[in-house]
């Protein structure tokens, strides 16, 4: 026969219940949507260029909010091509995996190499302690346009565009920014929409030429339109640039290019 102590249940964990739990969520979710309902920056995709321009502008003290279709984080950083998982960079993009602290061999002159799984979860780490917020799941629906110039996003659930056509009357939000960034990668969601009112030129990405397409992404990543500053593929995208394959320097450096830009930006409409 047992006795009362042997039948008492061990205790590991705090007495915390199910509604409690479910409360915290939302309580945190709503805090952070609120407040960065209104922004200094929203960057439109969490893949490399998105979450280094993120990061380096909310270290200059900016407000950002980062808005994702997908459920994680990181894009196509956590593979470097083909189903294989180690990533590359060439030089000097390795000085970024330095700031980071992402150990990485030499793969050749000029050539490093990582796991894409740590290189890109101390990104997303490195992005989160800066300050910047997220919202996953989220879709990018239009933009609000003020005055010429873009002010902010329209944004809805990403699991309403899987639910039937019939029942798709879901209307989105609006989240207002001083600037926009384009990280959205091959889609270019943002230029695209400008395209469709004839206010911007979008080209299509030209043929692999790795060393021409690296160069030329970084030269090219900037504001093509008042409010808009595109960064990563979708400056590839919107340029008709050669794409570079499984290699991430141009990501990197085209993030921190977009983020330079966009302060500047910042600082012009704060004078004004």
């Amino acid at each position: 026969m047992q006795s009362a102590q042997t039948k008492e249940k061990t205790k590991i964990f705090a007495d915390v219940n199910e509604a409690r739990i479910t409360a915290a969520i939302a309580d945190e979710f709503f805090a952070v949507f609120k407040e960065r309902i209104t922004s200094d920056v929203i960057i439109i995709g969490a893949g490399p260029a998105g979450l280094t321009a993120g990061r380096e502008l909310s270290l200059m003290g900016y407000k950002v909010l980062i808005i994702e279709q997908n459920n994680y984080l990181g894009g196509g950083y956590w593979l470097g091509g083909y189903m294989m998982n180690p990533v590359t960079v060439r030089a000097p993009a390795q000085k970024i995996w330095d700031e980071l602290g992402i150990p990485y061999k030499q793969a050749g002159d000029g050539l490093y190499i990582t796991a894409g799984p740590h290189a890109v979860s101390k990104l997303i780490a490195a992005t989160c302690d800066a300050g910047v917020k997220f919202l996953n799941l989220t879709k990018f629906d239009d933009l609000i346009l003020k005055y010429g110039r873009v002010s902010g996003l329209v944004v809805n659930w990403m699991p309403v565009s899987a639910l039937p056509r019939n029942i798709t009357c879901v209307d989105p939000v609006a989240l207002e920014a001083k600037m926009v960034i384009d990280a959205s990668g091959h889609d270019s969601v943002a230029v695209k929409r400008l395209v469709d009112r004839k206010l911007v030129e979008w080209k299509g990405m030209n043929p692999m030429w790795v060393e021409e397409g690296e160069d030329k992404v970084v030269e090219a990543t900037g504001e093509v339109y008042p409010g808009l500053v595109i960064a990563g593929m979708s400056v590839t995208e919107t340029h008709g640039l050669p794409r570079m394959g499984p290699t991430f320097g141009s990501m990197l450096f085209s993030g921190k290019r977009a983020a330079e830009i966009t302060a500047q930006k910042l600082k012009e409409l704060n004078r004004t």
